[in-house]
């Protein structure tokens, strides 16, 4: 049944007065706290933004790069020519793109997104993935985040991955589904760990759900996360997803190591 006029007209009132309250509420916090930039600490007038300076310090991964692993070359090699990287080890998944390559603005916007309560930064980092990414979103594909296991989640209060993934859906329609994955056994962080050690310490800790995998139908995946070193993460959630019947899957991160350049503290 139709809504009638004065139905419309309470729920637009409310609706106004609901968005009107919001936005008070964000001029009161402001005035408590005002925004700040998350590299420097200067002035801002958003809370989930780089002032000028600092983001010029980010260094965006464009083209020409290599199309499976998404790592930037300093020439184009023309011809569709593989990074050395994914010739000796091709990887599970079919391709990974970053916004940024990792250095220190970068670092530092992870490190305050994932250990200090700035989960505001997701909107920032996903503005950026979302053009890093544009090439893997042909064909409606599911945004899956990373997970983390219960304990640390109880610790941490919330997924980094899951709200990049959302602010990413937020901004191309994409679905989210937090459920495909499951981290069922709980890791060592990855920080301070060689190669060879990262692959060991998430070695059989993802599982992936059959059933709700079957309803998919085939749709290609894209894992989400926030960056991306050797890949250990993503090639054990990658593998995970294959067991369970996936095919198409790619990777999507924030930031990722380049070749000699900065690695996660």
């Amino acid at each position: 049944m139709a809504r009638g006029w004065g139905e419309v007209k309470d729920w637009s009132q409310s609706n106004w007065l609901g968005s009107g309250l919001s936005r008070l509420g964000a001029l009161v916090l402001d005035q408590l706290y005002p925004p700040v930039c998350a590299g420097c600490g200067g002035p801002l007038m958003a809370s989930d933004a780089l002032c000028g300076a600092c983001f010029a310090q980010l260094r965006p991964i464009t083209e020409p790069l290599c199309p499976v692993l998404g790592l930037p070359f300093d020439s184009d090699p023309g011809g569709g020519a593989l990074s050395a990287e994914a010739i000796a080890d091709p990887p599970p998944f079919g391709r990974a793109r970053a916004a940024v390559a990792y250095g220190e603005m970068a670092g530092t916007l992870v490190s305050h997104l994932k250990y200090g309560d700035r989960p505001e930064l997701a909107r920032l980092c996903a503005r950026l993935m979302t053009g890093a990414g544009r090439p893997l979103f042909l064909g409606g594909p599911i945004l899956v985040p990373v997970p983390l296991h219960r304990q640390r989640l109880r610790f941490r209060r919330y997924n980094q991955s899951l709200l990049l993934a959302q602010e990413i859906s937020r901004l191309t329609g994409l679905k989210v589904d937090p459920h495909l994955v499951e981290r069922h056994r709980q890791t060592r962080q990855q920080v301070g760990l060689s190669g060879d050690a990262r692959d060991r310490n998430v070695q059989g800790a993802f599982v992936a759900n059959r059933d709700l995998l079957r309803r998919l139908g085939g749709r290609p995946i894209v894992i989400i996360d926030d960056v991306y070193t050797t890949g250990a993460t993503v090639k054990a959630v990658t593998r995970a997803l294959k067991r369970a019947g996936a095919e198409r899957i790619d990777i999507l991160t924030f930031a990722r190591v380049v070749i000699g350049g900065e690695l996660p503290i």
